[in-house]
């Protein structure tokens, strides 16, 4: 360990070092979303320098949601567990429905700021 990490006390750590733990809490609302919603489709998001490996599970009508998790194979056994689809978001892109959602509810959060006004 070189002078200015003992200095400051860190340690530098391999890449890919962090513990790779499942978040109940996370498992618990990916599960959730999938057994409430109608379509639901699983798209694999791949760690890049900035974030770890995400899933993104959209609804039939565009409705999303996104956790972190411990690595891209447990989200595709994750979503085979599930019974549901699972891509990889960089190979097939992401759904139109998600963006119209997102536009939807862009237009929903305007009319309601103008109509507090």
């Amino acid at each position: 360990m070189g002078w200015w990490q003992q200095r400051i006390g860190r340690r530098r750590r391999a890449p890919g070092a962090r513990a790779q733990s499942v978040d109940q809490a996370a498992v618990a609302h990916l599960t959730e979303f999938a057994h409430t919603r109608r379509g639901v489709e699983a798209y694999v998001e791949q760690p890049t320098s900035v974030t770890q490996t995400t899933l993104l599970l959209v609804a039939h009508d565009g409705e999303w949601t996104r956790r972190r998790v411990p690595s891209p194979q447990w989200a595709h056994s994750f979503a085979e567990s599930l019974q549901i689809p699972g891509y990889e978001a960089a190979v097939v892109g992401y759904p139109q429905r998600m963006r119209d959602y997102n536009h939807r509810q862009k237009l929903l959060q305007r009319q309601q700021t103008t109509e507090h006004d």
